[in-house]
C-alpha cells in the first residue's frame, strides 16, 4: 500500500493536534514542526517540547511515529543537535529546506537556502555522519526560492549527502501555498535521485491525491492542511472509497475529537491563546463540514475559555463529559 505521512505544519499542527488527527488512523507516519538550531546545542527539552511523543516511544498513543524536524544552516551545529536528538532514540529525523515564513528565511532557514545546493550538501553529509544508521534521515524541499533553476541539484545535493527519503512539496519559497501545486516536478526530481520520492502540495480531497500520484508518478503523498480540514481524508483513501464521504457521520465522530482537542489544548497553552487555536482548526473543518462552519460562526467573537466551552457544547460538543 502506498504510504501516507502527515506533514509538519509550523503554527498548525503540534503535538494536540497530531494526536487528535493520527486517532482517526491512516498515517505511516507523522513529522513535527521544526525545531530550530541556530549557533547552541539544544538541552532535551528544546526537543521535548516540540515533540513530548519522545517521552513515549516517539509515537502517539494511536502507535503513529512520529519524527523530529531540524531546522538551520550551519552544518556543524546541525550534526551536534542532531546527535543531541539522536539519543532520544526518534522514529526518525527530518530537515527543514520548505519553510517559506519571511521570519524563518531572513535567518537562514527554511526554504530561503534553496540556492544553495552545496550547502544543503553540506548540512546532509554532517547530519548523515552524526545520526546512527537504524535512525530513517530524510528532509524536505521545496522547488526553489523563486524559480526551480536549482530544484534538480537541490535534490541530488540531498540524496548524495546520505538522506534516505525525500519530501517535495511542489512549489517555490515564493508561490507560498497559492494553487498549483507543480506536481510534475516530484517526477522529475525522482528520476535524477536514488532515494524515495514523496509528493506534497495541494492535496484536498481523494481526487487531488490520484491525480498527484499520476501527474507526479510518485506512489507516496505527504497531506498537510488538507488533513486538518478533513481528519478521515487518510482513512478514506486507505480504504480506497469511492463514494462520497458521509459527512453527517464523520461529523459525529470528530465531535469527541474535538472535544479531547480543546481540552488538550486549554492543558497546553495559556487560556488567553486556547480558543484561538480552536478556531484555527474549526475554520479549516469548515471546508468540508457545514456543522464546522456554523460551529465556528457561534465561536469566533468569543475569547472566553467558559464561553468557548459552553458554544461547544450547544452544537453537541459536550466539554465536561469528554473530560471525565
Amino acid at each position: 500500500m502506498p504510504r501516507l505521512l502527515l506533514a509538519p505544519m509550523e503554527g498548525l499542527a503540534d503535538d494536540v493536534l497530531r494526536e487528535v488527527l493520527t486517532r482517526v488512523d491512516g498515517y505511516d507516519h507523522a513529522v513535527t514542526e521544526f525545531v530550530r538550531v541556530s549557533g547552541t546545542l539544544l538541552p532535551v527539552r528544546s526537543f521535548t517540547r516540540i515533540s513530548p511523543e519522545l517521552r513515549a516511544g516517539s509515537a502517539t498513543s494511536s502507535g503513529t511515529p512520529v519524527r523530529v524536524q531540524l531546522l538551520g544552516s550551519d552544518p556543524v551545529c546541525m550534526a551536534d543537535n542532531a546527535a543531541q536528538l539522536a539519543q532520544l532514540n526518534p522514529a526518525g529525523i527530518d530537515l527543514n529546506f520548505g519553510c517559506p515564513a519571511p521570519t524563518v528565511n531572513r535567518h537562514r532557514g527554511g526554504a530561503a537556502l534553496l540556492d544553495e545546493p552545496e550547502l544543503l550538501f553540506a548540512i546532509a553529509c554532517a547530519v548523515r555522519q552524526a545520526v546512527p544508521a537504524h535512525i530513517p534521515f530524510t528532509a524536505k524541499m521545496r522547488l526553489g526560492v523563486t524559480d526551480t533553476g536549482k530544484a534538480l541539484d537541490c535534490a541530488r545535493a540531498l540524496a548524495d549527502g546520505g538522506v534516505v527519503g525525500l519530501v517535495v512539496h511542489a512549489r517555490t519559497k515564493t508561490d507560498g501555498y497559492r494553487p498549483p501545486a507543480h506536481w510534475e516536478w516530484v517526477g522529475r526530481i525522482a528520476d535524477v535521485v536514488n532515494v524515495p520520492v514523496v509528493a506534497n502540495g495541494e492535496v484536498w480531497n481523494e481526487e487531488d491525491w490520484r491525480r498527484c500520484r499520476s501527474v507526479s508518478g510518485a506512489a507516496d503523498v505527504m497531506l498537510g492542511r488538507g488533513a486538518v480540514s478533513d481528519p478521515f481524508l487518510a482513512r478514506r483513501i486507505r480504504a480506497g472509497a469511492e463514494a462520497p464521504p458521509d459527512r453527517e457521520a464523520e461529523w459525529a465522530e470528530l465531535q469527541p475529537l474535538i472535544a479531547e482537542f480543546w481540552l488538550r489544548v486549554l492543558a497546553k497553552v495559556e487560556a488567553r491563546h486556547a480558543p484561538g487555536r480552536l478556531k484555527q482548526w474549526l475554520k479549516l473543518l469548515a471546508r468540508n463540514f457545514v456543522q464546522a462552519e456554523r460551529l465556528y460562526a457561534d465561536a469566533r467573537i468569543q475569547r472566553d475559555v467558559a464561553t468557548v466551552s459552553h458554544v461547544l457544547g450547544t452544537h453537541g460538543i459536550p466539554v465536561l463529559k469528554a473530560a471525565a
